[in-house]
């Protein structure tokens, strides 16, 4: 890891932990943690270092008191494109209305907004698995997985699609 990147993550982490409420156990994942996660893959998988702080920072407008201009202070523009593209719409009350216009407005962001959004899905999909969640598997990461399928586009081919593909074939079987 370089030390540019060290020192963002590390205040991306900061700056998490100052504005993102804690978890406990009624949480549905500890969502810290989960951040924290999706940041590491995106780095281990040799990413740049904007696509890995918006990973890491993805939660922070939908789920902290962080606002998108403390984020675009912070981090700077492109982080925060990244960040919004990956963040739900809150006025948006239908479940498969609102996940199909967050994976269409990452796919309008750009082949990066999309892999930070795949890099959620699949650290969920690894979460849910583990916990033995059958709904959130169903409900979230594979609902999520086929709205990006449907929508990306043919161009966008980065290797992480491939993984997300291995994990929504996995959990297939719990459609309908």
């Amino acid at each position: 890891m370089s030390k540019k990147l060290s020192v963002g993550f590390e205040k991306a982490m900061r700056f998490l932990v100052r504005h993102m409420p804690p978890s406990d156990e009624n949480s549905r994942k500890p969502i810290l943690f989960h951040d924290i996660r999706v940041g590491v893959y995106l780095y281990e998988n040799g990413y740049p270092q904007d696509i890995v702080l918006a990973g890491v920072l993805h939660d922070a407008i939908e789920w902290s008191d962080a606002n998108e201009q403390m984020l675009r202070d912070e981090f700077g523009d492109e982080v925060i494109r990244l960040v919004s593209a990956s963040t739900k719409d809150g006025s948006i009350t239908d479940k498969e209305e609102k996940t199909e216009e967050l994976i269409q407005r990452c796919v309008r962001n750009g082949q990066e907004a999309l892999i930070v959004k795949t890099a959620d899905i699949i650290d969920s999909f690894k979460w849910y698995a583990d916990q033995n969640n059958e709904d959130e598997l169903k409900n979230h990461c594979v609902k999520n997985a086929d709205a990006i399928f449907k929508f990306k586009p043919a161009g966008f081919d980065d290797k992480i699609f491939e993984e997300l593909k291995i994990w929504q074939n996995k959990f297939k079987h719990l459609k309908g």
